[in-house]
């Protein structure tokens, strides 16, 4: 068999950091980590081949060379996952797609030979199985969650590693909260299963033998899901070895907000070499919390809590929500307040949106609310249900606390509030490489020179200087993703 795996084309998005990108002269933040694992369950003897569209195009002599397409796709992949499709269907190829989007939506995607659902350690071996056999279904599912602890090392050989801004690697599935909105639990349930951390390590070595250097992403839905694990066995283990291999990796996460409670973890963490964060605040509206199910934020001064997270060493990204049944048109200057006062540079402020089979969905549709399906991207201002604050007060709110939080003077304002809190993790290392010095020159020919409201960034860069050196090189990325932001928003 000749097996060609497709990764659908990102859209502009926060997560895309696709202007930022262009300072360190890569294609893409991140590889498609599913598509590779999945690469590595299929017969040692096939050939395969990866094309992800946000590095490389797909051309038709790539879908001609197959003799089957492998599609993964999230829901913010939609419009890109169907013309893949009409394309092979044009050129007779057989479609096989898996994923978040066709998990939570087959029924809706035309022209697929082959849906393989849920978590592929348990569907893709029953294809697989039928194919040799000579009679394949049309979709396999299952209700069971795997043993990711037998799932193979991806084969992150497939990769152009140069051509991305970090690598993907994961430790666990599943978190132990049930936010309303959220379809994590749905797709991967509530118990967190884990790899070893002998498993994880063996990637890490994999990598390593690849020559790959940078920053490593550990695509967890809750890398703190279960903290006794984490303490006992997975980070005492990875310490060890981020200092025998001198922290050639630094590690970027998904967490809940109550890891500021546990001081041993945060700072076992920074030890293991994790230096940044994301987490969903959603907003400091306490009804709205309550409403979607977020209980780990509620009962606490989250702006604390965040300010804590980053003296403790971690660059705190943060996502947000407007359009809760419980938020009013206070909320748009609620959020500014608290975005601007934790120092939260990395802002992901979204419109609520109910997920294909999340509890919020399922509301929506008894309460007659429900719109068309759901299109997973964070920046285009859709909304897939009817909301209680008026539809024009609400998007009009959303553009103007987007065009607030990311004006430069209000951005260069949370880097600053930002580093007057962060304290570098001592691992850091001090040194700058070729590629962070032309990244720099770019940075001053474009936020020094070009761009409009160049004071602000001309002020940071000084302030640094003479009262943050140490932070200097923090400040100056930040300083790209806020480039980043400001042009992502333009058409919200």
């Amino acid at each position: 068999m000749k097996i060609l795996l497709v990764y659908p084309e990102t859209p502009p998005t926060y997560w895309s950091f696709k202007d930022a990108l262009k300072f360190i002269s890569k294609k893409a933040a991140e590889p498609p980590l599913g598509l590779i694992t999945v690469a590595a369950m299929l017969p040692k003897d096939w050939e395969k081949k990866l094309i992800d569209m946000n590095v490389s195009k797909l051309k038709d002599e790539d879908l001609l060379w197959a003799d089957y397409v492998f599609i993964g796709a999230m829901n913010v992949h939609l419009n890109s996952f169907r013309e893949i499709v009409r394309r092979c269907n044009k050129l007779g190829i057989k479609v096989v797609a898996g994923g978040p989007l066709a998990t939570t939506q087959f029924d809706d995607l035309l022209g697929v030979d082959h849906f393989i659902l849920n978590e592929a350690e348990i569907t893709l071996p029953m294809f697989l199985e039928d194919l040799e056999k000579g009679s394949p279904k049309q979709v396999y599912q299952s209700d069971e969650f795997p043993d990711i602890s037998l799932t193979p090392v991806p084969l992150f050989e497939l990769l152009d590693i140069k051509k991305y801004a970090s690598m993907s690697v994961q430790y666990s599935r599943g978190c132990p909260y049930d936010c309303e909105f959220c379809s994590i639990t749905m797709l991967n349930g509530r118990k967190p299963r884990t790899k070893s951390a002998e498993q994880f390590i063996r990637e890490l070595n994999c990598l390593l033998e690849l020559g790959y250097k940078g920053s490593i992403s550990v695509v967890d839905d809750n890398f703190i899901g279960n903290k006794r694990k984490l303490k006992d066995e997975f980070l005492p283990a990875l310490i060890n070895w981020s200092r025998e291999h001198n922290y050639i990796y630094n590690f970027i996460t998904e967490v809940s907000i109550n890891l500021a409670d546990d001081d041993e973890l945060m700072s076992m963490m920074i030890e293991a070499g994790f230096n940044s964060v994301f987490v969903g605040i959603e907003t400091p509206n306490s009804d709205s919390l309550a409403e979607c199910g977020k209980s780990q934020n509620l009962r606490r001064n989250l702006v604390d809590s965040v300010k804590k997270l980053q003296r403790a060493g971690f660059i705190v990204s943060g996502g947000f929500i407007v359009g809760f049944d419980n938020d009013t048109e206070k909320v748009f200057d609620e959020q500014f307040q608290f975005i601007q006062q934790s120092g939260i540079t990395n802002a992901m402020v979204g419109l609520l949106n109910a997920p294909t089979g999340t509890k919020l969905y399922k509301r929506m549709k008894s309460e007659g609310r429900l719109l068309d399906m759901f299109s997973g991207n964070n920046m285009d201002a859709s909304i897939n249900f009817i909301p209680k604050m008026n539809y024009k007060t609400l998007i009009r709110g959303y553009s103007n606390l987007l065009h607030s939080i990311y004006s430069q003077k209000e951005y260069f304002r949370r880097v600053y509030e930002f580093l007057s809190e962060y304290r570098k993790p001592e691992w850091q290392s001090g040194k700058i490489s070729l590629r962070e010095i032309k990244a720099f020159l770019r940075l001053l020919w474009l936020l020094g020179i070009v761009e409009r409201g160049k004071k602000y960034f001309w002020k940071l860069l000084f302030l640094t200087v003479f009262k943050y050196p140490e932070k200097f090189t923090t400040a100056m990325t930040l300083a790209v993703y806020g480039y980043h932001f400001r042009r992502v928003i333009r058409t919200v």
